[in-house]
């Protein structure tokens, strides 16, 4: 089942559960939500707003317990969440200068790491600018990240 990348919600806080947690534990609390929550369980004196909220409760609920309680979509979610935080938390634009860079005299070209663990390569010619716009997807150097 292919993950699409969703609205992002948190179906980690929808269960109540934390990321680290295991899939018995993940049951676990899906299994007390859906008890609480679950249309056929609701009293009928409960007003016709609470009942249309404990639905849409209930929705999130199974939502995030078919995303979780599935160790294919769980993965993928969870490498989403991943992603999500680092374009977050780390520039998507940034500016590289050529005095910041090395300049390897063998290979007669300017190289800096990358935050992901590769590096930026810039020949020469190319270093004819002043400062090199690295914006996520370019590649500057020819090593995969």
């Amino acid at each position: 089942m292919a993950f699409k990348h969703l609205p992002q919600k948190d179906w980690y806080r929808i269960l109540g559960a934390e990321p680290s947690e295991n899939l018995t534990e993940l049951k676990q609390k899906y299994q007390k939500l859906v008890l609480l929550y679950h249309p056929d369980k609701q009293s009928a004196d409960v007003p016709a707003g609470e009942v249309e909220e404990r639905v849409q409760r209930f929705i999130e609920i199974d939502q995030a317990w078919k995303i979780l309680g599935n160790e294919e979509t769980k993965k993928e979610y969870d490498l989403q969440r991943h992603e999500d935080d680092l374009m977050q938390t780390w520039p998507v634009d940034a500016q590289i200068y050529l005095e910041d860079m090395s300049w390897n005299k063998g290979e007669e070209c300017y190289t800096s790491l990358c935050r992901c663990g590769g590096k930026y390569t810039v020949s020469r010619n190319e270093a004819e600018e002043k400062w090199i716009r690295v914006t996520k997807g370019q590649i500057l150097h020819p090593y995969s990240h």
